[in-house]
C-alpha cells in the first residue's frame, strides 16, 4: 500500500473513531488498530492525535466548499442549480454518514479543538458568503452586499443544514430525497423570495412588503 493510500485508510477510520467516541474518547490505539497499522506507522503521518482531527476537520470542510462551489456556479437559474446544490449535499452527507457528528456537532470543551472548530466553521461561511453573494438580488437578503450581511446569511445555511444534517443521522431511514426537499422548501425557497424582491423589512418598525 502506497503512503497516500495507507493515510487515507488511517483518516477513514479515525473518521469513524472520532464520531463515535468523540474526541477525548478516542485513543490512538483503536484509530491504529482499525486502520490496520501499528500507532508508530500512525504517528509517522500524524503527529498527534490533535493533528489528525484538525486534518478530518479541515477535509471535510474543503470537500464540501468544493462541491457548494461546483454545484451552484455556472450560468444555470438558480431554481436549477440550488435543488442541484442541495442534492449534492445530502449525497455527501448520506456517503459520510460520520462527518455530521465530528464536523457539525461536536463540542469537547478544549480551547485548542473548539478553536479548531470555529476556525473551520468561520472559513465556511466565509466562503459560502461569498457564493451567495454572486447571486442576483442576494443583498436583499441580510440588507447590503456586504461581507458581513452576507456571511449572516450564509450562517443561516450553514445552520440550517448542519441541524438537518444532525438529524439526519439519528433517523437514517428517511430517505435522501425527502431531506433535499425538506432543505429547499424550509432553507431556500425564503431566501428566494427575498432575493427577487420580496421581504420583511425591520428598518423603521416597516412590515411585509
Amino acid at each position: 500500500m502506497t503512503a497516500d493510500a495507507r493515510r487515507e485508510v488511517i483518516e477513514q477510520a479515525a473518521l469513524e473513531v472520532f464520531a463515535e467516541r468523540g474526541y477525548h474518547g478516542a485513543s490512538i490505539d483503536e484509530i491504529a488498530r482499525r486502520s490496520g497499522v501499528t500507532p508508530p506507522v500512525l504517528y509517522d503521518h500524524f503527529a498527534s492525535k490533535l493533528e489528525l482531527h484538525k486534518r478530518l476537520l479541515e477535509r471535510t470542510r474543503d470537500e464540501l466548499l468544493e462541491m457548494w462551489g461546483e454545484q451552484l456556479g455556472g450560468d444555470g437559474a438558480a431554481e436549477e442549480r440550488v435543488p442541484r446544490a442541495l442534492d449534492a449535499w445530502a449525497r455527501y452527507v448520506e456517503k459520510h454518514p460520520y462527518a455530521p457528528r465530528m464536523f457539525f456537532s461536536e463540542t469537547t470543551g478544549d480551547p485548542d479543538i473548539e478553536a479548531i472548530h470555529g476556525q473551520v466553521r468561520a472559513q465556511s461561511v466565509a466562503v459560502l458568503g461569498a457564493i451567495l453573494g454572486r447571486e442576483a438580488g442576494a443583498e436583499n437578503i441580510a440588507g447590503s452586499a456586504g461581507q458581513e450581511a452576507l456571511e449572516m446569511a450564509a450562517e443561516v445555511i450553514r445552520a440550517g443544514l448542519t441541524g438537518l444534517a444532525i438529524w439526519w443521522s439519528d433517523h437514517p431511514h428517511v430517505p435522501r430525497e425527502q431531506i433535499v426537499a425538506t432543505a429547499v422548501n424550509a432553507i431556500w425557497i425564503g431566501f428566494e423570495r427575498v432575493r427577487r424582491g420580496e421581504g420583511w423589512g425591520a428598518t423603521g418598525g416597516s412590515g411585509h412588503r
